[in-house]
């Protein structure tokens, strides 16, 4: 119980056997890989593409940027009609437009192409994650949640740590093609996995779908977070992120009249007043911009340029392995322990954001790499779970999009927030950006969730 608002003890709307529930996450855990690998190969591979395929090198970010904004444009439609189709099936189209696009992208014959097939590979992605979460949510209980976003966590987790490895060993054994057709590969094998389950469609539909309502939240949400993405090393003059706000303004406008009127609004909003559900995704959004700007951050550092290539990487490791290797155990914690563990996290995240703008000593820089990454392995996957214990079976599409929404845009707004300061008072005060961040999700966590919270 949180504040007067129930959690969702209720069976979950589909009774499966235990083999076919292990199927739908299986089949969901092995698209989850997919995201992360994606966005760091290619981020890895732009300027090879870019200087190979023919084209204006103006377009080689939005290999990235186009995908990023699909992406979150597409999220919260995608859960809505997730939540309104067959569940399995809506699944199942996505992982194969990723994998037909990964496809298709190897083969691209100039940039242009290959921006148009990231785009649609964007949109293919938020089917997979709102089906997957969709699907999962389905059938699985609330007082399960906890362990499969654990299971979740672990993989996504790993595949953030390794994308980056991952990607350079592609490139080496085949160069930029391999890059795009090995995500794809994986996807088709999680639209196999997903074949012969149940379809999982909601018997019962509103006969109101706000298609409108969802579409200008997508492409508000989309100008936001791509001119955010274009603001810090994109190359693009100052009007494209400009125009872009002006974009996002104007959906938000009709957004908010839309809604007004809407019947059945698209955008969840009782669950934006449950203020358990508001707080852990202002975590996870803070400890996901913590990660990303450390990531680029404590490798700037004065220290960490003279400590050479091997001390770096066991910095990197320990900043990314232990999220690779204790959401399990954080699953465990978090069935007694979730608001602590959170909450003590983001507080460690805070003073060790402080202490690097008094010192960047390279044992500092071990040492403050190793508490952060064991914040966030100790935390993965913890502030997902918690909160969709708050989101109806029938609904869980459409409450992990908001959720995932949520947190792309607190990373990416953390992430140009530091990089903008960087650039004014050096790498150092990127940290300070992140762990102010996390000092204030820390506090509102603490007060929107009661300490007997489960």
């Amino acid at each position: 119980m949180a504040l007067g608002f129930p959690l969702f003890r209720s069976a979950p709307m589909f009774a499966l056997s235990f083999r076919q529930r292990r199927r739908v996450l299986l089949a969901a855990l092995i698209s989850d890989a997919v995201f992360p690998l994606a966005i760091t190969g290619a981020t890895a591979v732009v300027p090879d593409v870019t200087a190979q395929l023919p084209g204006a090198g103006v377009l080689g970010p939005w290999i990235v940027l186009a995908y990023n904004g699909l992406f979150a444009a597409a999220l919260l439609l995608a859960g809505v009609t997730a939540d309104r189709t067959a569940r399995t099936r809506f699944f199942a189209v996505g992982n194969i437009v990723v994998a037909a696009t990964g496809v298709l992208s190897a083969l691209a014959p100039n940039l242009l192409s290959l921006v148009a097939l990231r785009a649609v590979a964007g949109v293919g992605a938020a089917m997979c994650a709102a089906g997957g979460s969709s699907m999962v949510l389905a059938v699985y209980p609330p007082e399960e949640r906890r362990r499969v976003y654990g299971y979740a966590g672990a993989v996504l987790g790993s595949s953030l740590a390794l994308g980056p490895v991952v990607a350079q060993a592609l490139m080496a054994i085949g160069g930029w093609p391999l890059v795009f057709v090995a995500p794809g590969t994986v996807a088709a094998v999680a639209a196999l996995a997903a074949l012969g389950l149940p379809g999982l469609r909601s018997p019962k539909l509103s006969d109101h779908f706000d298609f409108a309502g969802a579409a200008l939240f997508g492409v508000t949400v989309a100008a936001v977070v791509t001119a955010l993405g274009m603001s810090f090393g994109s190359g693009v003059p100052w009007w494209g992120p400009g125009g872009l706000i002006l974009v996002a303004a104007a959906g938000a406008t009709g957004l908010i009249r839309v809604e007004r009127r809407a019947a059945d609004p698209a955008i969840p909003v009782d669950l934006l007043r449950i203020p358990a559900y508001r707080a852990y995704a202002v975590a996870t959004g803070a400890f996901m911009g913590m990660l990303v700007v450390g990531l680029t951050v404590l490798p700037q550092l004065g220290a960490a340029q003279s400590m050479g290539s091997s001390k770096a990487a066991v910095m990197l490791s320990l900043l990314t392995v232990p999220s690779t290797v204790l959401p399990l155990l954080a699953a465990r914690l978090a069935r007694r322990l979730a608001r602590q563990l959170v909450t003590t996290a983001l507080f460690a995240c805070t003073v060790t954001a402080v202490i690097l703008q008094v010192t960047d000593h390279p044992a500092v820089l071990l040492i403050a790499a190793g508490i952060i990454g064991l914040c966030l392995g100790l935390t993965e996957g913890v502030p997902d779970g918690q909160a969709l214990n708050y989101v109806p079976s029938h609904r869980g599409g459409a409450g992990a999009a908001l959720f995932s929404t949520t947190r792309m845009s607190l990373e990416t707004l953390t992430l140009a927030a530091a990089t903008g300061v960087m650039t004014a008072l050096g790498p150092s005060s990127g940290m300070a950006v992140a762990g102010a961040m996390c000092l204030t999700a820390a506090l509102i966590v603490r007060q929107a969730v009661p300490s007997r919270d489960a």
